[in-house]
């Protein structure tokens, strides 16, 4: 099996699509008008922004989808700039690695890793 996508429950779909373009600046926008549904794209994977409901809601509810970055330092300030919160972290891992997890304004985690400067 290989990951295909990840879908990102927010209460506004217009609002969170045009926030994670801000935050993954290398996704290419794709419309599929048949659906009325835009995906980002980041090499054939999809950051699928989707209306929380009633069965999904956004925020918290434990799966954290990591993303490796180069500098993990400049990455956080980044996050931060674009007003996510640090929610876990920065904390040292394996191999000179650090992690950490920050909170985008719609209460979902995501997760970095990478070498802090």
């Amino acid at each position: 099996m290989t990951p295909l996508a990840v879908l990102i429950h927010v209460p506004d779909v217009a609002v969170g699509l045009a926030w994670y373009k801000q935050a993954f600046p290398d996704a290419v926008p794709i419309y599929y008008q048949d659906s009325d549904f835009t995906v980002l794209d980041l090499n054939g994977f999809s950051l699928e922004i989707v209306k929380a409901d009633e069965k999904v809601s956004s925020g918290k509810s434990g799966s954290v989808l990591y993303w490796s970055v180069s500098d993990l330092s400049a990455e956080l300030a980044r996050f931060e700039a674009l007003g996510s919160s640090i929610y876990r972290g920065p904390m040292q891992i394996e191999n000179g690695l650090s992690m950490c997890q920050v909170e985008d304004p719609f209460g979902n985690l995501i997760g970095l890793r990478g070498i802090a400067t």
